[in-house]
């Protein structure tokens, strides 16, 4: 399973830094990821990392938040810099993994974590 958390009430400019940590029966670990999804509006990329550590964001974030991870933790951080009203939304951790026993890789979704950005 995936569990997330760090999420809370910012005033805008500030600073969060969300966790989610993978734990089970996992083998492997690909990519690990992050979404979001404000009221009224579909679930979006934000950020995504593979394994490899190339690392892909969304145009609206690019410069102001970055995506990393701990492999020896199977953890994945999203540190979130200048935050604006516009963030406000339920933030997903995703990963692309292998468990033990199984042959194929699948996606699995965390709780979101709501981050409301408002002075």
């Amino acid at each position: 399973q995936l569990q997330a958390s760090g999420g809370g009430l910012v005033q805008p400019g500030g600073s969060l830094r969300l966790s989610c940590a993978a734990s089970g029966d996992i083998f492997s670990i690909n990519a690990m990821g992050w979404y979001r999804q404000a009221p009224g509006k579909q679930r979006e990329l934000v950020a995504i990392t593979t394994s490899g550590g190339s690392t892909n964001y969304a145009d609206s974030v690019k410069g102001r938040f970055t995506i990393s991870r701990d492999n020896a933790k199977n953890t994945v951080y999203l540190q979130m810099n200048g935050l604006k009203p516009e963030d406000t939304a339920a933030y997903y951790c995703n990963a692309l993994l292998r468990l033990l026993g199984v042959s194929y890789e699948s996606w699995y979704w965390g709780q979101g974590t709501l981050i409301t950005v408002s002075s």
